[in-house]
């Protein structure tokens, strides 16, 4: 806005090209040589003249009052115009929407992987540009998304998230007050922490950390410490649940210290991680430490926090961390108790946790000495999943598991069933 009002046409012609206009298009729109918009965008030409600011203002489409100017004739049809974008935004959100569920269901192959990866390009370069939006349909959008599966297939949910994180993409591409910028930030970082969890959950790590980097640095830009730790927390969980217990001890104390010590679900969280990442690398006391953390923390959290959702921090979820941590661990009784409490909180749709808990109490009865009937209930575990969760985290939980069976028992039948139903 400052720009507009000093006539300081650097500015605006830099801003329109990280917007996604080339020069030779604003020299197109306003009728300059491309080589003189080039110039002024570098600081090293002026406009002083009237007419020609008129041609800018026309070809650009600021408002008259911006530059000082009287209003432009095209003005008085704005509102007109502003109801048929929305139709039409409206239009393209819902074929976009369409189009990435319908790539989507095949599969995370290639080709669908690269409409996943040009929706995140898009919004790494919005992050650097602004525009006014009515938040209240995308606060809504954001919040149903936040209460998880819900029984949908994954790349339902994935296509879903994608359509309206690329809503709030062309959000940010336009100008906009500060306190919209914030909000966008805020839901930019929202929508793409939870796309980044359905990636994970997938298994296609590479693309979650990607989505986990880019939510992280928009929930850095709105100023929400506890959503950035958020981030933080739940993208530690790609090498805690891929075989990098290190890696996750770093990002989860990161997220601890970005939480702060006050009693928040992002805090809870982050804690609950860095005991399950210290477990895996075998750090025995850190673990016990930063369990003892999460359980002080989460017998303290306000109401408010602990909504059952992807950003709260319920008692099931608690014990679903726990569970892990325990199995691992080996503290077969205090880990039985956690995934009877998380099943019974759990939802008969919310098949992925039930399964990573019965994968988890197959690794307690190997613990206790019965390796047999443990995969014997790893594989069952496996079978009762629809076919679409037999892959990604299940499937990488179930292998962490059989890595743990000893050698001179894998050609018993029963290992030998789990061994072939990981490979298929």
């Amino acid at each position: 806005m400052e720009a507009l009002a000093t006539r300081t046409f650097s500015t605006v012609f830099s801003a329109a090209k990280a917007a996604g206009l080339s020069f030779n298009a604003i020299a197109a729109a306003t009728r300059l040589k491309a080589e003189r918009v080039s110039l002024i965008a570098r600081g090293e030409g002026r406009i002083t003249g009237i007419d020609t600011i008129e041609r800018i203002a026309d070809g650009l489409r600021i408002p008259g009052a911006m530059l000082g100017l009287a209003a432009r004739s095209w003005e008085d049809d704005a509102n007109d115009i502003a109801a048929e974008t929305r139709s039409a935004r409206e239009d393209e959100s819902m074929y976009r929407r369409e189009l990435l569920r319908t790539a989507l269901a095949a599969g995370l192959t290639a080709a669908p992987l690269n409409h996943v990866a040009d929706v995140l390009a898009v919004a790494d370069r919005a992050l650097s540009v602004g525009g006014p939006a009515d938040l209240s349909r995308l606060e809504a959008a954001t919040e149903q998304h936040s209460f998880g599966y819900g029984g949908r297939v994954p790349t339902d949910v994935l296509a879903d998230l994608l359509a309206d994180f690329a809503d709030v993409t062309q959000l940010l591409q336009r100008p906009q007050p500060a306190t919209a910028r914030v909000a966008l930030a805020r839901i930019t970082g929202q929508l793409g922490g939870m796309t980044a969890v359905v990636l994970h959950d997938l298994g296609n790590r590479r693309e979650a950390y990607a989505w986990f980097g880019t939510a992280a640095r928009a929930a850095a830009e709105s100023g929400d410490r506890s959503l950035h730790a958020w981030v933080l927390a739940r993208k530690a969980m790609v090498p805690l649940n891929f075989d990098a217990p290190q890696a996750a001890t770093e990002l989860a104390e990161q997220a601890r210290r970005t939480a702060g010590q006050g009693p928040t679900a992002a805090a809870t969280l982050a804690a609950a991680v860095a005991g399950r990442a210290y477990a895996l690398a075998g750090r025995r006391d850190k673990a016990n430490s930063a369990l003892r953390d999460a359980d002080q923390l989460a017998d303290t959290l306000p109401e408010s926090e602990r909504a059952d959702s992807w950003f709260g921090h319920c008692e099931q979820k608690h014990h679903v961390h726990l569970s892990h941590a325990l199995s691992v661990l080996g503290e077969t009784r205090r880990a039985r108790e956690s995934q009877t409490y998380a099943l019974a909180l759990s939802a008969p749709t919310s098949t992925l946790t039930r399964t990573l808990l019965r994968i988890d109490a197959a690794t307690c009865q190997h613990r206790d000495g019965d390796t047999i009937g443990a995969c014997q209930s790893a594989a069952a575990a496996l079978a009762d999943a629809p076919a679409h969760q037999r892959t990604g985290l299940t499937r990488s939980r179930a292998v962490d598991f059989y890595r743990r069976v000893p050698g001179p028992i894998r050609s018993a039948p029963e290992v030998r069933g789990l061994a072939e139903m990981l490979a298929a």
